[in-house]
């Protein structure tokens, strides 16, 4: 009788070791493949999805980027993540086009894959995600710039690359809406310039624009970098009052030139909240749950969402001004 008890009782420890193993093996690993390493938009979307590891016992979540945003290198890291196993992987893509055929190939090991700031992946991943409709956001900057040029005037600007899909349609949605709207105003570029996101070539390279095009009474910067590099080219030289710089960057960036006038407004969302949104589409996938219209995904903005044709948009655009530029933490 001892023996048979004796037997039961590893029996039971053996159960439980295995149910333990099991458990463990549940959690969820979910990791983010953003542009860029090293800058600041991208380090506050670390901090979301690393939030959303924390808010989920069941979750382990990352975020992983490319040196120099190079979209050779952001493949890469997809494919290491599929050889890895991961569970779902989420995705800003520096050129969505490149990334198409390892989407595919992590689809078809069965890892779910969210993009961000990239529709054209729609039907290609199970969901992308989008702060706002890009073309609302193109024009609210574009109308930022009318008003701040009043209304006429040359202009040119920048984007991060012409790949980068999301900067394409602000910047071909907002100079549509210009162009019909402000006949007087007039892009005298072919095709905006590119930053490829980082600070030293958009400072560069506005530094030169100013040099080129010495009567421009407007910038618009499509990157955080372009933004801030074109308002501090433009304070160097003294030219607050007569060419006016808007364009995406973030509250901690551009405190000081929206004080000093060289940046006259800024639009952005929350890149952290970005980061945790995505994970969250990605984790109520995981886990079976639906995904439409009207379901909230845990942040401000994004409280009731619209789901069309495999697209997920939220209703998060900020605009930042001098007046406002403190209100934000990040």
């Amino acid at each position: 009788m001892r023996n048979l008890t004796r037997v039961f009782v590893v029996i039971m420890l053996v159960l439980l070791a295995l149910s333990a193993t099991a458990l463990a093996q549940e959690k969820f690993e979910i990791v983010m493949v953003a542009k860029h390493e090293g800058i600041s938009w991208f380090d506050d979307m670390r901090s979301g999805v690393e939030e959303f590891g924390k808010d989920h016992e069941d979750v382990t979540s990352y975020q992983i980027a490319p040196e120099g945003g190079d979209p050779a290198k952001q493949v890469q890291m997809v494919e290491d993540l599929i050889a890895k196993g991961v569970d779902a992987i989420l995705v800003v893509p520096n050129d969505p086009k490149s990334m198409i055929p390892v989407i595919k190939k992590a689809k078809d090991a069965g890892i779910v894959v969210i993009s961000h700031e990239a529709e054209e992946l729609k039907g290609i991943v199970d969901y992308d995600m989008e702060a706002f409709r890009n073309e609302d956001f193109g024009i609210l900057m574009f109308e930022s710039l009318a008003r701040e040029m009043n209304y006429e005037g040359d202009y040119v600007g920048m984007v991060g690359a012409l790949t980068m899909q999301t900067h394409m349609q602000w910047f071909q949605a907002g100079h549509d809406y210009a162009a019909e709207k402000y006949p007087n105003m007039k892009f005298i570029l072919q095709e905006p310039v590119e930053d490829f996101n980082t600070e030293q070539t958009a400072y560069n390279k506005a530094r030169e624009l100013l040099r080129t095009y010495p009567n421009i009474k407007g910038m618009f910067g499509c990157s955080a970098s372009s933004t801030i590099m074109q308002a501090q080219a433009v304070e160097e030289r003294g030219l607050q009052e007569q060419v006016a710089v808007v364009g995406l960057t973030l509250p901690s960036m551009s405190k000081t030139y929206l004080e000093s006038g060289s940046l006259r407004q800024a639009q952005c969302w929350r890149p952290a909240d970005a980061g945790y949104v995505c994970a969250m589409i990605a984790y109520k996938v995981l886990k079976g749950e639906p995904i439409e219209t009207g379901i909230s995904l845990g942040k401000e903005g994004y409280e009731s969402v619209t789901v069309e044709d495999g697209i997920i948009y939220g209703n998060a655009p900020l605009v930042l001004t001098k007046e406002n530029v403190n209100d934000f933490p990040f």
